[in-house]
């Protein structure tokens, strides 16, 4: 019984980010920035990998700087990397990753983390999730296209609360 609970029980970390998100998706972009770093300081590099891997995705949002935005875009992928059962986020993963280096200008790594997005894709359901991520891939993939200039219009992949 008490097994059925600890598996039904709310994850009072995801709760806690998600509250988060929230205040960052009203407006509040350099509070949610904090708190998401003082949850990070909280669980940190030994916490569960889907609560590192959660708040290193949306402390990736939250960032000014492309640069710190890879940075935590890598640490969300490497936390899912250390657990089986966070493949599900590769494609979306991959895209933020190829978005980033995008933005700054790196054009080849920006598609060889497209090409694993849209590999890693087959693993997303039909459902409003895997088809909005399968688009963003497929938009960034016209984007790159083959002279590889993304040229100069902001994009970015939709950030979605990993199910």
């Amino acid at each position: 019984m008490v097994e059925r609970q600890e598996r039904t029980a709310p994850d009072a970390v995801l709760t806690r980010i998600g509250q988060v998100v929230m205040l960052h998706h009203a407006g509040d972009r350099e509070e949610a920035r904090r708190r998401l770093l003082d949850l990070w300081a909280e669980i940190g590099e030994h916490g569960a990998p889907l609560h590192r891997c959660t708040l290193a995705h949306y402390l990736a949002d939250t960032q000014d700087d492309p640069s710190d935005e890879l940075a935590w875009d890598l640490r969300a992928l490497s936390a899912a990397e250390g657990a089986a059962g966070l493949r599900g986020f590769y494609p979306s993963l991959h895209l933020n990753l190829a978005a980033d280096y995008v933005k700054l200008g790196r054009t080849e790594a920006a598609r060889s983390h497209l090409r694993r997005a849209r590999g890693a894709a087959t693993a997303l359901g039909d459902d409003g999730y895997g088809d909005g991520v399968r688009a963003a891939i497929s938009r960034l993939e016209l984007r790159l296209g083959d002279d590889g200039d993304p040229g100069t219009d902001s994009w970015s992949p939709p950030r979605q609360r990993p199910h």
